[in-house]
């Protein structure tokens, strides 16, 4: 909300869905800490509805296709860091309502973010164009979750400090939702650039932490879950050529059969030729910044590949627009200053 107050002048924020009762009402400007802009926030989903919107920005923690589905029929187009990377890959049924909804409505939908999203699926395929043929693709991804404060997620829904044998790509609703959008994600890459992919399948490999460790209001105890190595992994007769492994430990435990690249994403495309790419997102290479602006940084990074890409799937035609089909996604607001001034 933010950026598009201060950094913004072409976009006008008109609503916002709480899941808070004591929100429900309040002052968007008073829930960011300052003066009231006139616009309130609602616990009611049939106020968003009815609000006169061109866009919604949806991302919820569960993503759920009948909020999307009523939002695309309200005439609403949808960009969502939560899933529809790839709708070609999605359930049938699913992607037979959320057509349906977007012909009903006029509208579009787009899935994106940081990874999966843009380090998975824009960046493989805009270095491709510097590719005379490719033989594998592989994004690692490796970094401690002890820093970030949603621990709802790291415990309730990532699963940390559970028990190391209950931890599996379907082991509960939230754990096979998040293997679903990375096994989609490996397919959007297989189909974008012709990989003929006969099947992806997903493995984790579990690890327990050595001692108790105290992450936030959470104590991870000694013997439960402390590191999770996800492979989303697409092959083609028996042959790996796309892959997404995720390195993720809490605690800074580090295991050490485990493959060790620097922390951050590295995309590896084997090919003619060769390319490497290491992405971090910081609050600054520049200036001292603390641990939490660090931290917040991979946050705004995922918020503003939606943000930015807001008229894109305006203008764009009803149905599912992908990171392959919509243009280069680039910054709305670039050097300019808050309010949209020139520096």
């Amino acid at each position: 909300m933010t950026a598009v107050l201060d950094h913004r002048p072409d976009l006008a924020l008109v609503g916002a869905r709480v899941y808070s009762p004591d929100k429900h009402g309040a002052d968007l400007g008073t829930l960011l800490g300052r003066d009231p802009i006139g616009v309130t926030a609602t616990t009611d989903v049939d106020e968003i509805l009815g609000l006169d919107a061109d866009c919604v920005l949806y991302t919820p923690r569960t993503a759920r296709v009948d909020d999307v589905c009523a939002l695309l029929a309200a005439g609403k187009n949808v960009a969502t860091t939560a899933f529809m990377f790839h709708p070609r890959r999605i359930a049938a049924a699913d992607r037979d309502r959320v057509a349906a909804a977007c012909e009903v409505g006029s509208s579009s939908i787009h899935g994106s973010g940081l990874n999966p999203g843009n380090l998975s699926g824009v960046l493989p395929l805009a270095l491709s164009g510097m590719s005379r043929t490719i033989d594998s693709i592989t994004l690692q991804e490796r970094a401690d979750w002890s820093a970030y404060e949603s621990t709802g997620i790291t415990f309730d829904n990532m699963a940390f400090g559970q028990p190391v044998d209950s931890i599996s790509p379907t082991a509960t609703d939230f754990l096979a939702f998040n293997s679903s959008i990375f096994t989609e994600q490996v397919w959007f890459l297989g189909d974008e650039l012709g990989a003929d992919l006969d099947e992806v399948t997903a493995t984790v490999d579990a690890v327990p932490a050595r001692t108790d460790h105290q992450i936030f209001d959470h104590l991870l105890a000694a013997g439960t879950t402390a590191g999770q190595r996800w492979n989303w992994t697409g092959r083609r007769d028996g042959q790996t050529l796309i892959e997404i492994e995720t390195l993720w430990t809490v605690g800074n435990e580090y295991p050490d059969h485990w493959p060790a690249p620097q922390h951050g994403w590295t995309l590896t495309i084997e090919g003619d030729p060769s390319m490497r790419a290491h992405f971090m997102s910081l609050a600054s290479f520049r200036r001292k910044a603390s641990l939490a602006e660090h931290v917040r940084s991979a946050n705004v990074a995922t918020a503003m590949q939606v943000l930015n890409a807001v008229p894109a799937v305006c203008d764009a035609p009803p149905g599912f627009a992908t990171s392959a089909t919509l243009p280069l996604i680039r910054s709305g607001a670039g050097f300019r200053t808050a309010g949209g001034a020139q520096p």
